[in-house]
């Protein structure tokens, strides 16, 4: 004989070939326990209210049993060696459904319909709570909230480094130019505080070269700068502390990131890099939805402004966005830029949607292609293009963008 077995949010139910109830197993009635219930028969999981049903089927005479969840029937197959079978919506699921009120009361579950809708309504915001914590625990969207901090972190040290640079030019003006790197100015204020320290051979304690070291002392010595009272110099010292330390942290989290990036999303690391890979996750809210995307929605994502603009004003449209952070498209000349950039974002859509469904690792293979493609695109288009006559379209565009000069008319001379 036949059984169906229907999940519901009161509990496991059989129904026989002519759909009338045979066999039922409740559930317990508080809602957050049944919620996680249901929770495991989604994710695949044999509870034990189902194994408690299908033992009394089979003790009546069952030995065929239909499930609507490919998942339950599945495991049931495997771990209860029963003859399943499947489908989507069965008419004994259907007629339970359509009469879960009527059952409810029957089957004493409840004694009032109003207590079924306050059961149904606590374990829905229960269910609702688990897919929310579900979705905040996944690691990618870790990856997104470090990488943002770290962007934050870049332009919290680009203005403090900017007020220091002004008030430790105050006394030796000339190293502003001197050195670019910001942790490198910041060293070298905290470990020699004056201009008179800025020695050849202080400097190349430092780590700087000696051709380097011997410029800096050279116009240390001959710097324009006012003197400077310790008190001064002390609290210039201790900013410089400050965004020493601030620079470790942004160092230990970008190590973060890619110790992360490698377990979440290796493939797109490996074609993007652990940086680009994680804002490209942060901007699409999630690694699952950065690999919906197609190609074209990869390319530009990051400049949907510069896009809008262009439908706007009738201009042309972006040819990349975030991604031009990639070394590949940075480094490349003006006109290769946007074919690099297609071949760029096929390729990080295609790592996105291999890490998103737990494909093997094809970060080599990628980049392989990537490379072949991005060599082709050097070597056919070397030089730079004429440039193009405005389209019929932008010309329109153009002309309706200029305000009309209006002219006094004159009056006839007689």
């Amino acid at each position: 004989m036949k059984a169906t077995i229907v999940e519901s949010v009161m509990g496991a139910f059989g129904f026989g070939e002519d759909n009338t109830l045979v066999e039922k197993v409740f559930f317990p009635k508080d809602a957050v326990e049944t919620a996680e219930r249901l929770k495991k028969i989604e994710d695949g999981t044999l509870i034990d209210e189902i194994s408690a049903l299908i033992d009394s089927l089979k003790k009546k005479g069952y030995t065929q049993f239909v499930f609507e969840n490919q998942q339950t029937a599945t495991i049931v197959a495997e771990q209860m060696k029963m003859d399943v079978s499947v489908e989507a919506s069965s008419e004994a699921g259907t007629f339970f459904r359509e009469n879960l009120a009527k059952i409810a009361l029957e089957s004493g579950f409840v004694e009032k319909p109003e207590q079924l809708r306050i059961h149904l309504h606590k374990v829905s915001i229960e269910l609702a709570k688990m897919k929310v914590k579900k979705t905040v625990e996944k690691r990618d969207m870790l990856v997104a909230q470090a990488v943002l901090s770290v962007d934050d972190m870049d332009k919290s040290l680009n203005l403090f480094m900017s007020r220091i640079r002004e008030w430790y030019g105050l006394h030796f003006p000339e190293l502003d130019r001197l050195l670019e790197k910001h942790e490198t100015y910041s060293r070298l204020v905290v470990k020699l505080g004056r201009k008179e320290n800025f020695t050849p051979e202080s400097l190349e304690q430092e780590g700087l070269p000696k051709n380097k070291s011997k410029m800096i002392a050279e116009v240390a010595a001959a710097s324009m700068g006012a003197d400077i009272i310790e008190e001064d110099l002390a609290q210039i010292q201790y900013m410089c502390n400050d965004v020493l330390n601030l620079y470790k942290l942004r160092q230990n989290l970008e190590n973060y990131v890619e110790a992360v990036m490698d377990e979440v999303a290796p493939n797109t690391k490996a074609v993007a890099g652990s940086l680009l890979g994680g804002r490209l996750i942060a901007l699409a809210g999630g690694l699952m939805n950065l690999a919906k995307f197609p190609a074209s929605t990869m390319q530009i994502l990051g400049a949907e402004k510069a896009l809008f603009r262009s439908l706007k004003t009738k201009a042309r449209p972006p040819k990349h966005g975030i991604i031009f952070q990639h070394p590949l498209i940075h480094d490349a000349k003006r006109w290769q830029r946007g074919k690099i950039a297609r071949a760029l974002a096929g390729k990080i859509t295609i790592a996105a949607r291999v890490d998103a469904f737990k494909g093997n690792f094809a970060g080599d293979n990628l980049n392989a292609d990537l490379n072949k493609r991005v060599q082709e695109i050097i070597e056919r288009y070397p030089n730079a293009p004429p440039t193009p006559a405005p389209t019929k379209r932008e010309f329109k565009g153009k002309q309706s963008s200029r305000k009309p000069k209006w002219r006094k008319k004159r009056g006839n001379k007689r």
